[in-house]
């Protein structure tokens, strides 16, 4: 199984538009990814409902997690996403 971790950027966090985002990104993967904070459960990542759960605000550590072909390329992926902010102007 391959893990990331990754530091949220955008400066509303993982809420509303870079969620919507996020979640997109995710189905684009061909492989099942998880996400959880420091302590938390591991959420699908694919699930919009799961996001907004985290609670994720910009600087959160997040861990990806994922298994299968093309795992590590779909985790570095997220993790660039997660790492730009996306409420940027």
């Amino acid at each position: 199984m391959a893990e990331r971790q990754a530091t949220i950027a955008s400066s509303s966090g993982l809420h509303a538009r870079p969620a919507k985002l996020f979640v997109q990104a995710v189905k684009e993967q061909n492989v099942p990814v998880t996400i959880a904070v420091e302590g938390g459960a591991d959420l699908n990542a694919g699930s919009i409902l799961s996001i907004m759960g985290l609670g994720a605000s910009q600087g959160t550590v997040v861990t990806l997690k994922a298994e299968g072909d093309g795992a590590d390329e779909a985790l570095d992926a997220l993790v660039a996403f997660l790492e730009t902010d996306h409420d940027a102007a």
